[in-house]
């Protein structure tokens, strides 16, 4: 019989990894330069910097930021429904 407790502790145990790993990953950056265009992400596929012609381009951070959001919850959504149907 497995120890509910145990399980708990566990979990625990995977969370505070999970977290320590997403800290590291945000302190990662990759720039991209092609042409005029300059690209900063970090390992959390958060866009830190924009720019075109050497000026920052907020707007664009933004709605890259907004795209890559979605994708991130829509991969979540299906992640959980592929979860409860392998714990049925």
């Amino acid at each position: 019989m497995m120890n509910p407790f145990k399980a708990l502790g566990d979990m625990n145990a995977m969370r505070k990894q999970a977290v320590a790993i997403q800290q590291a990953l945000e302190k990662e950056e990759f720039e991209v330069v092609s042409g005029n265009v300059k690209i900063v992400i970090n390992g959390n596929q958060s866009v830190k910097v924009v720019e075109i012609d050497g000026v920052p381009n907020e707007e664009v951070k933004q709605v890259v930021n907004d795209a890559i959001k979605k994708s991130q919850q829509a991969a979540a959504g299906k992640l959980g429904e592929l979860s409860k149907l392998m714990g049925q």
